[in-house]
């Protein structure tokens, strides 16, 4: 029996693993930081044999309400991964699993590597409709990688969206993937029109290094990237710093940033209401955006998701409301699940590839329906 992590998005430490039934294991941290949640490995072992594994020191982990009705992910083929079921009791989350074969993933949510990120940048710039523009390097020297779909033209609006600022929070790649994709299927006539009137800046991976790294929260330094917006550095946020001047060069007219929550079930945003520069244009966007989404997909709803910021109290390190208040528009922050929706639950699979993909093909409709309305 062997418990490895030594690849792209590995994360595990063994504490234990003497007997099938007695597998004991901790996360580790983010490098430089005290953030741990995300976990990647491989059990090679015997078929058809029952196996018991014990994930502990969970309640000083980066968020312990995530473990609450939270199942497992397990894979054979790194392709199909379905969910296994797990009992947390505070501080350790158990689970019993009949591997069907010799060697079986376990993963805290669907793996985006790092090779799939570079066939995604790859594929995409085959398009008449897309280039890839380099950005710069991260620290540990990976590529920063900007898609632009569309014709740069002064007279279109700019849309820009950013995903995984957050390593460990896949479903953010999965979901830009399907976006991408329904962008450049050129018999879409939607998102032929969208083109028409807007160019679309994507950043697919906003934290490289973090995701090859195993980190769920932070970049290769400890940064929380999702912190630096007010005063990024090259030396400590090249990731923020580089996006942001490519910002502030290009104009921003709407800007989504694409996350995951460890522990609310739904898919949901959040806006800028506290921004100091906040106005009933704004207000009037985000209802337009969210009825729109509201129409085209059950995935989404508006009831459950973060508390409102008072007015004027926004923090301006994170990224929607940084980008909202600099270029006076409509930014949010778009959150969805590790566990399911809890609104249209799938107990064999929960929230999943093929959902995230949906969901990103789903926001088209949304972003045309504000379009004209944006300036």
């Amino acid at each position: 029996m062997h418990i490895s992590s030594n690849f792209d998005s590995g994360n595990i430490s063994v504490v234990k693993a003497d007997a099938p039934d007695d597998i004991v294991l901790t996360i580790n941290n983010d490098n430089q930081s005290n953030f741990y949640q995300w976990f990647h490995f491989r059990l090679n072992s015997m078929p058809f044999v029952s196996h018991k594994l014990t994930i502990e020191d969970l309640a000083k982990s980066a968020y312990p309400d995530g473990w609450a009705d939270y199942n497992v992910l397990a894979s054979y083929d790194r392709q199909e991964w379905f969910r296994v079921e797990s009992n947390f009791d505070g501080d350790r989350l158990t689970f019993e699993f009949t591997p069907e074969y010799p060697s079986v993933y376990f993963a805290y949510f669907i793996p985006y590597s790092y090779e799939r990120h570079l066939d995604l940048i790859a594929d995409a710039q085959m398009s008449f409709d897309c280039q890839h523009r380099l950005l710069g390097q991260t620290i540990d020297g990976r590529d920063m990688s900007l898609l632009i779909i569309g014709e740069p033209d002064d007279s279109k609006k700019k849309i820009w969206v950013t995903a995984r600022q957050h390593p460990g929070e896949t479903m953010a790649e999965w979901c830009a993937e399907g976006l991408i994709y329904r962008l450049l299927d050129d018999q879409d006539g939607l998102a032929r029109q969208c083109l028409q009137d807007a160019v679309f800046y994507i950043v697919p991976n906003m934290n490289p290094d973090g995701g090859a790294r195993g980190h769920l929260r932070t970049n290769a330094v400890g940064m929380n990237l999702n912190r630096e917006w007010a005063s990024p550095s090259m030396e400590k946020s090249p990731e923020v710093y580089l996006v942001l001047e490519a910002m502030k060069s290009i104009g921003v007219d709407m800007y989504l940033d694409l996350h995951g929550d460890e522990a609310l079930p739904y898919n949901f945003v959040a806006g800028t209401e506290g921004n100091p520069g906040y106005s009933e244009r704004i207000k009037a966007l985000e209802e337009q955006f969210k009825s729109a989404l509201l129409t085209v997909t059950p995935e989404f709803q508006d009831e459950y998701g973060y508390p409102k910021d008072n007015p004027g109290e926004a923090d301006l390190r994170i990224a929607c409301n940084a980008v909202g208040e600099y270029f006076d528009c409509l930014s949010y922050t778009f959150e969805m699940p590790f566990k399911d929706n809890k609104n249209i639950p799938d107990p064999a699979y929960g929230w999943s590839v093929p959902r995230c993909r949906q969901l990103g093909e789903d926001l088209l409709p949304a972003i045309y329906k504000v379009l004209p309305n944006l300036r």
